[in-house]
């Protein structure tokens, strides 16, 4: 691990007043791009969806989130690197939640692991922080769970449900996560959870008044074409940059102007 990496009490210690930078990165060169802006890489699941194409994060597995998870701290020196437990590796018990994540820090060298859950997932979370690994919680909406409802549904939108997802960052807090990924939360009630919170808070879909904001990047770069969220603010469009060039580059070789004789080899005596 980088010697000068952010440490989870690093990160615990960043004042309330500065606000916490996270992205999402699967790859080696996003890593690399990222990094000196960062306070936080998040190794997502949301992969499945953004790289791979599938439907859902559900897509995800433990070997596709540990050969990103690799990339990204091998080519990362200053962010926390935190890796995402599928789908499957950690809801039936606390015994597999700690071997999943044993698997994913051994093989990678990530500072911790995020799951989804508030409540029901607590004991879980205490195991692998017994076990000597940090977890960043994440409540809200669960994209893990999106193939059992109808669509992904914004939370918080009655007194029953702000309620439960005040007790699920209580629950996730007291369980010892060093933060918590807030997630499609109305802004009232999220800004509520905020205010009581102890641990930072990162928004994505929540309230400006979380300690931290997060987007999957490349949503944020306009890559990724199928689906832009509302809560989504596009700083670039590289999907028209690719295209762009893709058309330049045929273009160059129907007019056999590429390759010239600059981009071939020659051999020459010595």
């Amino acid at each position: 691990m980088a010697e000068n990496r952010l440490t989870v009490a690093d990160f615990q210690s960043i004042p309330k007043t500065r606000k916490i930078v996270s992205l999402t990165a699967y790859t080696a060169p996003v890593a690399t791009a990222l990094d000196p802006y960062c306070d936080l890489l998040l190794v997502g699941d949301s992969l499945a969806m953004v790289i791979y194409g599938m439907q859902s994060t559900q897509g995800a597995d433990l070997e596709m989130m540990i050969r990103h998870g690799k990339a990204v701290v091998s080519h990362s020196k200053k962010a926390m690197v935190i890796v995402d437990l599928p789908h499957g590796t950690y809801e039936s018990s606390a015994e597999l939640a700690v071997k999943s994540s044993k698997q994913v820090i051994q093989e990678t060298g990530a500072c911790g692991v995020k799951l989804e859950g508030g409540v029901s997932m607590a004991p879980q979370i205490q195991a692998i922080i017994s076990a000597g690994i940090p977890v960043l919680g994440h409540i809200g909406l669960l994209p893990q769970k999106f193939s059992q409802t109808s669509e992904f549904r914004i939370t918080g939108k009655d007194s029953a449900e702000a309620i439960q997802l005040q007790e699920d960052a209580d629950a996730v807090t007291k369980a010892g996560a060093f933060g918590i990924v807030l997630e499609g939360i109305i802004e009232p009630v999220a800004r509520q959870i905020s205010q009581k919170a102890t641990i930072p808070l990162i928004g994505i879909g929540a309230s400006a008044a979380c300690q931290g904001q997060i987007l999957v990047t490349d949503d944020l770069i306009g890559l990724y074409a199928d689906f832009t969220p509302k809560f989504v603010k596009k700083y670039a469009n590289v999907q028209k940059v690719i295209q762009q060039a893709a058309k330049a580059y045929k273009e160059d070789v129907i007019s056999e102007s590429f390759p010239s004789d600059s981009h071939c080899f020659w051999h020459t005596k010595k």
